[in-house]
């Protein structure tokens, strides 16, 4: 009877759901998801198509931005691929295996992105309270280094977390509230005792983006006190000017997350709607709106775009 189960639990899939209810208006539903898809990989490529063929932009704040336009390339093709063929082709099964892949790289790469803000609010920092020094800190290859130390983070965190939910036996019904797979809804797919997890899961949480947000906080607070101390309110103003884009990126980033993580820790008094919106809009929101963003506010990018297509 054993080996009957875990052939079964190896064979297994994971079942999504899209909008519960809506299940007539699927093809409607899909052309927003078609369009911030279309504009999420064609305004990230633009951005790195630009910075790559500019070398005058080969400058420590487009460095970061490129790295934070490839860390929004891979949350959009690791999580609308699944996204688009249920409300498109009314595809809703995965497999153990793809599930689990599709969980590490959609958590990876947000893990890298927070990374990515911290680094981007640090140059900021420098540029803002220690100028002189800016381009003798921020060196190249010490950016190379900064966003290696990124990505092995990301690994170093975000692996060991789904080994241990490999390990588990899933043997309920296997039917996810969301378009994608995640790490805490994963997690109660198993029948196995589950505190391991759980705890660590939270440990990540708050060593990477818990952490991040905090140093990112501290950073504006520096900022802050080093502009307020500038006697002139036209510098004072510039110097904040230079920040908007970043304060947007992370806004867009951070408060979705946070709203999110609240939600699923008193899921129930809370609409399974508003749980299933605030998950598309932490995935989706970033990747669709930073490239707008950062291309509205940087006047280089905002003239080689128009060059570019004009």
């Amino acid at each position: 009877m054993s080996a009957v189960n875990d052939t079964k639990f190896k064979s297994a899939v994971f079942l999504f759901t899209g909008l519960s209810g809506q299940e007539d208006r699927h093809l409607w539903i899909s052309l927003p998801f078609c369009l911030m898809y279309v504009i999420s990989i064609v305004g990230n490529s633009v951005i790195l198509f630009i910075i790559k063929t500019n070398p005058s932009l080969y400058e420590p704040m487009y460095i970061f931005l490129s790295m934070l336009a490839t860390t929004d390339l891979g949350i959009s093709i690791a999580t609308m691929p699944t996204i688009l063929g249920i409300y498109l082709f009314n595809s809703r099964e995965i497999s153990f295996d793809s599930c689990f892949a599709q969980l590490f790289f959609i958590h990876l790469f947000q893990c890298i992105e927070s990374s990515v803000l911290l680094l981007m609010a640090l140059d900021r920092f420098i540029a803002i309270c220690d100028p002189l020094r800016y381009n003798s800190i921020l060196t190249l290859p010490r950016i190379a280094a900064m966003g290696l130390v990124c990505v092995l983070r990301g690994v170093a965190v975000m692996l060991p977390l789904t080994i241990l939910l490999k390990q588990f036996q899933y043997c309920r019904d296997n039917v996810l509230s969301h378009s994608y797979c995640m790490h805490q809804e994963v997690m109660k797919m198993a029948c196995s005792d589950i505190t391991v997890n759980n705890i660590y899961g939270l440990f990540t949480k708050l060593l990477t983006m818990g952490l991040d947000s905090l140093l990112i906080f501290l950073s504006y607070i520096m900022i802050l006190k080093t502009v307020l101390s500038i006697a002139s309110n036209s510098e004072c103003l510039r110097a904040l000017n230079t920040c908007i884009s970043h304060f947007c990126a992370v806004l867009i980033f951070y408060t979705p997350d946070i709203f999110l993580s609240v939600i699923h820790r008193f899921e129930n008094s809370c609409s399974p709607l508003l749980q299933i919106l605030l998950g598309y809009i932490s995935l989706l929101l970033p990747p669709l709106l930073n490239p707008i963003v950062y291309s509205v506010k940087s006047k280089h990018l905002r003239a080689r775009i128009i060059r570019m297509f004009v």
